[in-house]
């Protein structure tokens, strides 16, 4: 119908004048990011971050509005992706179904609960994740009195053969970033969480035992006895550049042997034993969980080891992993030197209120199981 004011004219003046002020707005857009120094263009790493945390399902609808047959690739009972939402996501980084990415950024301490859970175990959920601690270097350089029965840390069994052996070859390397991570157990005039620190009785006997066992089953290993945490004082670092300092260790190793596979870093996990520990047959150990970083381009290699570890437990040991997390961003190391190797493991045993031996016993399972996995794969690769 014609008006009286210019007719049917009117709308299509006003289409035509938002068509073509998209295009400017498109052809400026473009100019700009081709002229600016390369200093201040978006990479490709900028654009994966505000890409990677949105649904998958989005691009997937978006690709089948060009083609009809991704569309029968779309889930028939989830709901059609919300153009807002996901722009608002890109924006602020913030998720509107998931209220951590607002408070992980206002409140101090809560970035730590942006991991990720990537597989979860038995009872395993954002509220008993590992915990990464960041306690004052003084703290965990103090002289404390700590106990191990070293007559009881095992029954003395004789030696068996192992089947299969990797011979001289060293293939699995074993270290702890976080070396004097101790068990408040084994210090009775400690009770406190930034107490459970110990120059000699600490993680490194677990990654003893874990390498004992491992060569016992045939598997070479190398395994580093260096006290990160006299080396941060040396250097004037805080605990929070552990991983600087084993870093160099790690490199070297990696470096030097060419028959070098797997490179192994243990810790214990800074949560209270309720969520820490799990009796199986009558038997009580330290649960593990895996962390995986994901601050570099290949991490997606050692997520595969981790969740293929993850569900070998879960076969024979039923809840003693908590799963798999991925931790990135601000708040965290988000790399963990897992970038040096593409088959790195960083495992959580226990907390500090475990006792030694319950999470020996943790090691034990994470050798047989490592142990049945190696072999089988070296048996494919036959």
């Amino acid at each position: 119908m014609v008006n009286k004011n210019g007719g049917f004219l009117q709308p299509l003046y006003k289409r035509s004048g938002m068509y073509l002020a998209s295009v400017v707005v498109l052809f400026f857009l473009i100019g700009l990011l081709t002229t600016i120094a390369p200093a201040y263009r978006l990479s490709s790493e900028a654009i994966s971050r505000w890409t990677s945390d949105i649904d998958s399902s989005a691009f997937l609808y978006m690709i089948g509005m060009e083609n009809r047959v991704f569309k029968k690739a779309y889930p028939e009972d989830k709901e059609l992706p919300k153009i807002s939402t996901t722009l608002f996501h890109i924006a602020t980084n913030i998720k509107p179904s998931d209220p951590r990415s607002l408070l992980g950024q206002e409140i101090p301490g809560f970035a730590s609960f942006g991991s990720k859970i990537i597989v979860a175990g038995e009872g395993t959920d954002y509220a008993n994740l590992s915990v990464e601690s960041s306690p004052p270097l003084d703290e965990v350089l103090k002289e404390r009195h700590a106990i191990v029965e070293e007559d009881k840390e095992e029954k003395k069994e004789p030696e068996k053969k192992a089947e299969q052996t990797t011979g001289k070859r060293k293939v699995a390397f074993i270290y702890n970033s976080h070396n004097r991570e101790s068990f408040l157990p084994q210090m009775p005039t400690s009770t406190k969480p930034d107490e459970a620190y110990h120059k000699t009785v600490n993680i490194s006997k677990v990654s003893a035992r874990f390498e004992k066992r491992l060569q016992e089953s045939g598997i070479g290993t190398e395994r580093d006895t260096s006290d990160f945490m006299d080396i941060l004082n040396q250097r004037g670092w805080g605990y929070g550049k552990s991983y600087a300092a084993s870093r160099d260790v790690v490199q070297a190793a990696v470096s030097s042997n060419k028959d070098l596979e797997y490179v192994f870093d243990i810790h214990r996990d800074s949560l209270p034993r309720n969520k820490t520990t799990k009796t199986i047959n009558g038997k009580t150990y330290g649960q593990i969980i895996f962390v995986v970083g994901a601050d570099h381009p290949n991490y997606e290699k050692n997520l595969r080891l981790a969740t293929k570890l993850h569900y070998k437990i879960e076969e024979k040991y039923k809840g003693l992993s908590k799963g798999v997390i991925q931790k990135a961003g601000a708040g965290t190391n988000g790399i963990f030197n897992q970038d040096l190797s593409g088959n790195a493991v960083l495992a959580e045993m226990g907390g500090y209120e475990n006792s030694l031996e319950e999470v020996y016993n943790s090691a034990d399972v994470l050798a047989e199981v490592f142990t049945e996995f190696y072999w089988d794969g070296a048996k494919v690769n036959k």
